[in-house]
């Protein structure tokens, strides 16, 4: 990877986990200040929120670390496999969190079920994307195990010559 792309993904990483604090930080003040008004309920909302929050600063963690493995030029490893895990992990959470917010509209939502069903299906495209993490998942171990078997080779070779 090249340094100003390195760089770039940097930047947007340290956006979102700024980003995110910062809503945390909002949610905890509002949890703590704000009564609860209006007829959502205010308070599950907020704790679901936090929790995407978390979902969200993981994936962002597990991104740069796969990142500086790129950049070093040690991803083919059994290590990245930890990373990898995280975001895969962290996508099936966020869509988990997602449910959790759809199920807590839907009750204000009875005379328009479409909106549910809507966040529904968005729901489950943020699984697809867990799927897709795992798809890459799956070639990222072919790699391993095919970089794995050329320093094997090239080490035999090595010893023949």
């Amino acid at each position: 990877m090249g340094k100003l792309t390195v760089g770039a993904l940097r930047v947007v990483l340290v956006v979102v986990l700024a980003g995110t604090v910062f809503v945390q930080a909002g949610m905890v003040w509002a949890l703590a200040y704000d009564p609860e008004d209006g007829s959502l309920p205010l308070t599950p909302l907020r704790l679901v929120t936090m929790l995407g929050m978390v979902t969200v600063q993981v994936a962002a963690v597990c991104v740069w670390r796969l990142v500086t493995m790129a950049r070093r030029g040690t991803v083919f490893s059994d290590a990245a496999f930890r990373y990898v895990d995280g975001v895969i992990g962290a996508v099936v959470a966020a869509s988990l969190v997602w449910f959790a917010v759809t199920a807590l509209n839907a009750p204000g939502q009875r005379e328009d079920p479409g909106v549910t069903v809507i966040m529904a299906g968005i729901g489950l495209a943020i699984l697809g994307v867990a799927l897709f993490a795992y798809v890459l998942r799956t070639l990222l171990a072919q790699a391993v195990a095919r970089y794995g078997e050329a320093s094997r080779m090239e080490a035999e070779l090595d010893e023949v010559i």
